[in-house]
């Protein structure tokens, strides 16, 4: 009995240490709430009304950035009311409202409270926020632009919308759960420039990783959502809410463009499309909400950053195994009936309306799901004002075999050597 006592009082103690360390961690590094000095933009009902036009346009500039009308915004909704549902694993969280109503918006919020949420994930009331909120990329935002941003939204025309609680599971939905997350995953990172690096370097680095957030969807994440950076090997990851991938953004067999021009990167960003790729799925959004609205000298900053990211190590030789000639002549079938009057008989497709197949890394990329889910779901590319009316995809009707034969073949067409698919890798991603 003593040592089930002595037992049971020694586990009381090390929780207690653990919980007491778990508490500390999360306050490193947390901006206190200090009183906004004079010059900011204030918490008050007049706020917006007193903030310069110069400010106003910065913040509605940065949340184009953020691309935040993308998540606070429902389907039909008012714009930044929140109650869109995002997909997690671990879940549904529903965006909040970032309207400035005094119920059930940021009415009542303070700058200092608006800033501590977005660059250290605490609500007003000190609840921790889920990091599908993205504040560990976030926490890299100045004070200026967090201020900027926050006279915007307190400019915006108030929507009553209560909040949806989250339909998280069990543990996820808890607060001692996110602390935990915390002490494991989070650490401010307020931006500091590089002195070794350009300007632009650095504007771009600033970009990317703190209001673009792009690791939030293209870093490599672990079995609790603990993200990596977009440079780490095998960086890339598969989003919930579509089951699309999201590429790694420094491998050149992915999304790195170490060997593209700046001016295409810049094209990509801007209309979504240039000679050599077209964005569909979830980063069409990115291009339509977000980055066609950037600046000229942004999105080439952006370009430079990502064009310098350090590639991964060389990956495996191209797979040289074989593949049954039944499944290449039945693909080879699908293809001339379904796909080459677009892409054309040699995959070369046609500039400006159609994609090229040959040599596209949509096709070879080692995970096969975007490949199979463009077949499957079709889309468009985004209506942007150098690209206003996208040619579509349409959705294909196909078999799990059907799909297989088919993207086995267009891995293995015009010199590609990426492995087959099978049935189930098809159902796997879809």
């Amino acid at each position: 009995m003593n040592r089930i006592i002595k037992g049971l009082a020694t586990s009381v103690v090390a929780l207690a240490v653990l919980a007491a360390v778990v508490a500390w961690r999360n306050l490193q590094g947390e901006e206190p709430l200090l009183p906004d000095p004079p010059a900011a933009v204030t918490g008050d009902p007049h706020a917006a009304a007193r903030a310069t036009s110069s400010t106003l346009a910065l913040g509605a500039y940065l949340a184009r950035a953020g691309n935040c009308a993308a998540c606070h915004t429902a389907q039909g909704g008012a714009a930044y009311a929140g109650g869109r549902a995002i997909a997690t694993p671990f879940g549904n969280v529903y965006a909040g409202n970032l309207t400035p109503d005094a119920d059930t918006g940021l009415g009542r919020w303070s700058a200092a409270e608006f800033r501590r949420a977005l660059r250290h994930g605490r609500a007003r009331d000190g609840r921790l926020l889920v990091p599908a909120f993205p504040y560990p990329q976030f926490s890299q935002v100045t004070t200026e632009d967090a201020n900027a941003l926050w006279a915007f939204l307190r400019s915006l025309p108030p929507v009553v919308q209560a909040n949806r609680p989250h339909a998280l599971r069990w543990p996820y939905n808890s607060q001692a759960a996110l602390a935990v997350w915390r002490a494991l995953y989070f650490s401010p990172a307020p931006f500091v420039p590089d002195t070794q690096q350009a300007a632009d370097w650095n504007r771009g680095a600033y970009l990317v990783n703190g209001l673009g957030h792009c690791a939030a969807c293209h870093a490599s994440r672990n079995l609790l959502g603990g993200a990596g950076d977009l440079a780490d090997a095998g960086a890339g990851s598969k989003l919930a809410a579509q089951h699309w991938y999201a590429p790694s953004l420094a491998d050149p067999a992915e999304a790195g463009v170490s060997g593209w021009a700046t001016d295409e990167v810049v094209q990509l960003l801007k209309t979504g499309i240039t000679g050599r790729a077209s964005v569909m799925g979830p980063m069409a959004d990115v291009v339509a909400g977000s980055t066609q609205y950037l600046s000229e000298p942004d999105l080439r900053a952006m370009a430079r950053y990502l064009a310098a990211l350090p590639a991964p190590a060389p990956a495996a030789q191209p797979w040289r195994g074989s593949r049954p000639a039944d499944t290449l002549t039945q693909g080879e079938k699908l293809y001339t009936r379904h796909c080459a009057d677009c892409h054309g008989a040699q995959g070369q497709g046609a500039p400006g309306i159609y994609p090229a197949l040959a040599g596209n890394r949509a096709v070879t990329m080692a995970n096969p799901g975007n490949l199979v889910l463009a077949i499957t779901r079709g889309g468009f590319a985004p209506a942007t004002d150098g690209n206003p009316r996208p040619y579509g995809m349409p959705a294909f009707d196909l078999s799990h075999a059907e799909l297989a034969a088919l993207a086995t073949w267009l891995r293995a067409a015009w010199g590609h050597q990426a492995k087959p698919v099978s049935e189930v890798d098809v159902l796997l991603a879809r």
